[in-house]
């Protein structure tokens, strides 16, 4: 008995009669994020260019429409929508905590990497 895939997209929003139409709707939705980020990023509108939590907005809407983009691509073309709630748990929450020790890390050596320009040659003991 063969598996059937959900065939909608945007939480039933957008609904499609076949596999090859949802991979094509989610291939037009794709490519217009990414337009929209090259857009921004040749044009770079001075409305975005303020300081938002210590970025620039304009970095900020680079970063959500990056996980937009990830996220649609793991959920619709690797299938992760028609696994069981486990497994999805599982891939989440493995990148969530791999992704906050990589944050750690670069702030760690960022820190040091500062203070090293700042104060002229520091040695630290790890």
């Amino acid at each position: 008995m063969a598996h059937e895939h959900k065939l909608e997209i945007f939480r039933g929003l957008w609904k499609f009669k076949s596999n090859t139409q949802k991979i094509w709707g989610v291939l037009a939705f794709l490519t217009f994020v990414t337009a929209v980020e090259v857009v921004l990023g040749i044009y770079k509108p001075e409305m975005f260019m303020g300081k938002v939590l210590g970025m620039k907005a304009l970095n900020w809407i680079f970063i959500i429409l990056t996980i937009v983009k990830a996220y649609y691509i793991t959920w619709d073309f690797m299938h992760m929508r028609d696994e069981v709630k486990a497994l999805r748990r599982m891939v989440i929450w493995t990148a969530v905590f791999l992704i906050c020790y990589l944050v750690f890390i670069l702030l760690q050596e960022g820190g040091y990497i500062e203070g090293v320009y700042s104060n002229g040659f520091v040695k630290r003991d790890f």
